[in-house]
């Protein structure tokens, strides 16, 4: 008998779910199958949200134990895409804290600029109940900044795989609305590899620091890098304490580098002035009003 050919990416894997995690929201949001059974693309998903989970756990419990009551805790997602985060982030944290406590305790805002996925998103809270504690807008960073609708202050900012220069918006974001605490997980960081790739003749001759960026391969990775390390300077410039770390196995994502950011209050000259002269030495000055410390 002919042996049947098993697509890998559909066979059934054993589930290893968070305690409390609602198995009808998981199916809501297509991570798991209507039989329950979850393939090795969800699972790669489910693991990231789960890891970045345990960064931020902590941190959540403590601004939450500082909330006067009447107090909401608010965590924004930006960039949210389907809001995977977010409706996990609630299901694990928001909900049973709900539960334990007898109150709401706040809420979990999704901003994405795609109308058809903020719709999606408020009809599956809807659905769920979630509704009174879960926001979606659909805007952009600046549009989100001014919006009157949203709090005045977030407590916590999340960027799961925002694109390019999302990254930097989240940032923005989370600086305008006074964030105690951000996570931010970049992705496809080709903007500074673009400014690098433009100039690459002249800063050849210029210095030979330029080898780093000369084979295209090069151009990428390092214009890659050079991104997240001028946004941790500047996180660390604007009040931040940064840690960079690891979000899961390479095995499950390419894009796999943490920044996490809490705030202390100490600005750091050092930081903003390394920043400045990365800029300079980098051929970047073009960059400047997006690290700008006007704030």
């Amino acid at each position: 008998m002919k042996k049947q050919h098993v697509n890998k990416a559909d066979k059934p894997l054993d589930l290893d779910l968070r305690p409390g995690q609602s198995i009808e929201l998981l199916k809501a949001l297509h991570i798991l199958t209507r039989e329950g059974k979850l393939n090795q693309d969800s699972r790669r998903k489910l693991k990231q949200v789960y890891h970045l989970f345990q960064f931020i756990e902590k941190p959540l419990l403590a601004m939450l134990s500082e909330k006067k009551e009447g107090q909401d805790l608010v965590l924004a997602d930006h960039g949210a895409g389907k809001s995977y985060l977010g409706f996990i982030i609630h299901d694990l944290f928001f909900k049973p804290q709900e539960a334990a406590l007898g109150h709401p305790v706040g809420q979990v805002i999704g901003i994405e600029t795609r109308a058809e996925l903020v719709a999606a998103s408020q009809q599956l809270a809807q659905q769920l109940g979630f509704a009174k504690s879960m926001k979606f807008v659909n805007e952009s960073v600046s549009q989100a900044m001014q919006d009157q609708t949203l709090p005045e202050r977030v407590d916590m900012v999340t960027a799961l795989h925002a694109c390019d220069t999302a990254t930097d918006d989240a940032i923005a974001f989370g600086l305008a609305k006074q964030a105690q605490y951000m996570a931010l997980v970049p992705c496809c960081q080709a903007e500074v590899a673009s400014h690098l790739r433009q100039h690459k003749a002249l800063n050849l001759s210029r210095t030979p620091l330029a080898e780093l960026w000369r084979h295209p391969l090069h151009t990428r990775e390092i214009g890659s890098q050079l991104t997240n390390v001028l946004r941790c300077l500047y996180l660390e410039a604007m009040g931040y304490q940064v840690t960079v770390t690891e979000l899961v196995g390479w095995e499950h994502s390419m894009k796999n580098e943490l920044i996490l950011a809490q705030f202390t209050g100490q600005k750091k000259k050092s930081a903003a002035d390394r920043l400045q002269a990365l800029l300079v030495e980098f051929g970047l000055e073009n960059l400047k009003p997006r690290f700008s410390f006007a704030n």
